[in-house]
């Protein structure tokens, strides 16, 4: 741990989640290898549904069944096939990460949707998003609090040694805010969330869950004061999206942790270097004033999202680079 306090290691390199391809065993492998001071629980949505963002924390919802209608997830009058589907995909998925870390001892990173994300996301059985109604809105996030409680403690029962930080995705976070979510139709767009519901709804999920939480978001104008407020301890965010630099100052000076998002995640020639990635992360802590002691210890080296859309050898190539980079920035 940090002296700031923060769950990770100085000069710390992780993944977002997500990696190409559908066999898990290797997938973890790789994360485990590449990324020894913080891995993360490796998530392969190429396997189909239930293995993506939405239907793998639909799996962990507790009294709230989900299915799959016309190929979107809505609520489930009793659970079923898809649901099944899911929590299967899921415990495979934790007893192979039981088996290839099993002496493992440290920081360890979990990733589940976010309330607002899942509620933008997942429909009600009458139509419409889970977004347009304020009750379903409590009842979801209620459900994923309990939900998460219950999947952090199934990890620890595996994983006894580990120390667990939650990831939780928000890419729709800031759309929901802004009103920008879409009906259906196409034709018009859900009524914004206000924050004070918004932070009322992370913070349930993340007082309860009861570990350190960060909240990825690789959307542009991420609410960082909402997130700290809502009792996170860090955010993950793509680098090339920030524009005013002022919000991510202040919420680094108070002691948040940021995942910096500083690999390009599709192939768009060479893979970039340690190198390239030490450089782009020093380049922003400089921009914002901060001493480059804290640098290390304040900043965890990531792609700028998942690598579900690169091929495995990019996806390697881009965590041995974060990786790298992290002990590059530990070093100076």
């Amino acid at each position: 741990m940090s002296d700031l306090g923060l769950p990770w290691g100085v000069g710390a390199a992780t993944g977002v989640g997500s990696l190409p391809g559908t066999d898990i065993a290797e997938a973890q492998r790789i994360v485990l290898g590449e990324l020894p001071a913080l891995p993360h629980l490796a998530e392969l949505p190429a396997r189909g549904p239930g293995a993506d963002m939405i239907g793998r924390t639909g799996g962990l919802l507790v009294e709230l069944p989900v299915e799959l209608y016309a190929a979107r997830w809505r609520v489930a009058p009793r659970p079923g096939r898809d649901l099944r589907r899911a929590r299967d995909l899921m415990e495979r998925d934790l007893d192979q990460l039981a088996e290839q870390a099993e002496e493992y001892a440290g920081p360890l990173k979990i990733q589940a949707a976010g309330p607002l994300t899942l509620a933008a996301s997942i429909e009600l059985p009458i139509g419409g998003r889970m977004l347009r109604d304020p009750g379903a809105l409590r009842d979801l996030a209620g459900s994923l609090a309990e939900g998460l409680r219950g999947h952090v403690e199934a990890v620890t029962r595996r994983l006894p040694r580990a120390a667990v930080l939650l990831q939780l995705d928000e890419p729709s976070l800031p759309a929901a805010l802004a009103g920008r979510i879409p009906t259906e139709s196409g034709l018009g767009a859900y009524r914004a969330v206000e924050s004070v519901d918004a932070r009322a709804l992370l913070s349930t999920v993340i007082e309860a869950v009861g570990v350190p939480t960060v909240v990825h978001c690789c959307a542009p104008d991420v609410p960082l004061e909402l997130l700290r407020s809502a009792g996170a301890i860090g955010v993950a965010l793509d680098l090339s999206l920030l524009s005013d630099l002022d919000p991510l100052g202040e919420a680094l000076d108070a002691g948040f942790g940021l995942l910096a998002g500083a690999a390009p995640t599709t192939p768009g020639g060479r893979a970039p270097t340690s190198a390239d990635l030490a450089g782009r992360v020093r380049t922003l802590w400089d921009r914002l004033g901060f001493p480059r002691r804290r640098l290390a210890e304040q900043v965890v080296v990531t792609p700028a999202c998942g690598l579900a859309g690169a091929d495995a050898a990019y996806a390697r190539a881009v965590l041995t680079a974060c990786r790298d980079a992290g002990r590059r920035l530990s070093e100076e």
